[in-house]
């Protein structure tokens, strides 16, 4: 998938400047899809000049000018024409802890175990991240009533799919550091 796509999926709530789109990325991809703020700004520059977003300058007093960018009608048929195509091929999962975790047995059992405290908390801190983001879409409202009122329900259900991951990250690694532990303590 290119960046343009995840790009497109952000601009769907709505005109944005580089540094919002950056910014949100945190807020409204990033379960799925991450992207540096250089990357986002070449990416702009690439989709304005492909005709597939459009920007307008907005004058600033005490800050320089920004651009504010929104999907023109070639960029709306850009997403329809991706979410159209077939997925190419499964997720591909490039994770440098589990084959640290994978070595274990052989490797430095401490620093392996520290990495999986650390991806726990992380996870964790995601989660959290995460349950507030769902708490703001939600509003007040439960999930059905959200679900039928809402006037867009994907970044919804992507953020779904971001609480299960972050939920299993932090299953996992407490699973796994149970065993090292088990498998370290003194026996009797």
């Amino acid at each position: 998938m290119a960046l343009r796509n995840a790009v497109m999926a952000a601009l769907l709530e709505g005109e944005a400047s580089g540094y919002d789109l950056a910014k949100g990325f945190e807020a409204s991809v990033a379960n799925f899809w991450m992207a540096t703020p250089q990357q986002i700004y070449r990416e702009l520059d690439r989709m304005a000049g492909e005709g597939l977003v459009s920007a307008r300058v907005v004058q600033q007093e005490r800050r320089p000018n920004k651009r504010l960018f929104s999907l023109t009608e070639a960029g709306r048929e850009a997403v329809r024409a991706y979410t159209a195509e077939a997925t190419s091929r499964p997720m591909a999962i490039r994770d440098e802890l589990m084959v640290k975790v994978q070595c274990v047995d052989v490797g430095d059992l401490e620093a392996v175990r520290a990495g999986v405290t650390e991806r726990v908390e992380r996870s964790a801190a995601k989660l959290a991240r995460f349950e507030r983001m769902r708490e703001r879409l939600l509003a007040g409202r439960t999930e059905e009533e959200y679900l039928a009122t809402a006037e867009r329900v994907g970044p919804y259900l992507t953020l779904q799919g971001g609480l299960a991951l972050e939920r299993a990250n932090v299953r996992w690694g407490e699973t796994v550091l149970k065993i090292l532990e088990r498998r370290t303590a003194p026996r009797t």
